[in-house]
């Protein structure tokens, strides 16, 4: 059996589902998968919309939604101090006390089984909050059988899936470096300005925060899109930031992370 046929096996072991779900890649790959081999009436997405999700985000996962049983959970992970105050770890205390409202949500619809969209490649980088999802019970069927994240983007592609081209997202809370005190302006800040980008045509793109300085990362090709936008950096300076800056480097998961294990190897 190839990996997706055997994906589709270990669902049909739990019978009933409940998806952690956000709109991306994975979860989306996951509840297309599952509707399809246990039926409608025996799969629950529960998408938490918080301030740690863009509007646009949102709206998207919402669309792939309309036409299912679904549950919409508003959180707020400025409640969770860690995320509050952009701890290391926040990760592991706000998918903790998130992942624990999504695993009551399903027991109030008589779903024991609560899956996420971890992936084989997810176990490879610093991803505090998986360890949180281990310890509640969080079921990983898409990292049990070994599904990389360019085989979900192959499988989603072969089965008509609209996002399997979507460029990866995080936390809007990765846009700041740890230690930061964030609040729901701050949060706002980079949402609005990633959506400038956005509006151009540049999707994969993170605005990262640096005091009164706004770094950009996009891809290498869209460089001059940047560089030749007089507008756009005018309108990011408007949001208050001193300077923008265009990070040489191009766009990458974990830069906070990155940064912080080079200074940690200096001297």
């Amino acid at each position: 059996m190839n990996k997706l046929e055997l994906l589709q096996e270990e669902l049909r072991n739990y019978g009933k589902v409940a998806i952690a779900y956000s709109g991306g890649v994975d979860s989306n790959f996951l509840f297309h998968v599952a509707l399809e081999t246990l039926g409608k009436e025996n799969v629950l997405p529960v998408l938490c919309r918080g301030a740690m999700m863009s509007k646009e985000d949102i709206e998207g996962a919402l669309e792939q939604l309309k036409d299912s049983n679904h549950v919409v959970l508003s959180v707020n992970p400025l409640d969770v101090e860690a995320f509050h105050f952009n701890h290391k770890d926040r990760c592991f205390h706000c998918k903790r006390s998130i992942m624990s409202k999504v695993i009551a949500v399903a027991k109030e619809h008589d779903f024991a089984y609560v899956l996420d969209g971890k992936n084989k490649d997810d176990e490879k980088v610093y991803r505090p909050g998986l360890k949180a999802c281990e310890e509640l019970g969080i079921i990983s069927p898409l990292a049990n059988n070994d599904l990389a994240k360019q085989e979900i983007r192959d499988y989603s592609k072969q089965l008509g899936i609209v996002t399997y081209n979507k460029p990866s997202n995080a936390c809007l809370a990765s846009r700041f470096d740890y230690n930061t005190e964030l609040t729901l302006e701050k949060l706002k800040l980079v949402e609005t300005g990633e959506k400038y980008l956005h509006d151009l045509g540049m999707l994969h793109v993170r605005l990262r925060v640096h005091g009164d300085v706004a770094r950009l990362e996009v891809e290498p090709q869209d460089f001059m899109k940047i560089i030749e936008n007089k507008e756009l950096i005018q309108n990011i300076k408007n949001l208050g930031f001193r300077f923008v800056t265009l990070d040489l480097e191009g766009i990458r998961s974990g830069g906070y992370d990155i940064e912080n294990t080079r200074n940690s190897t200096k001297g």
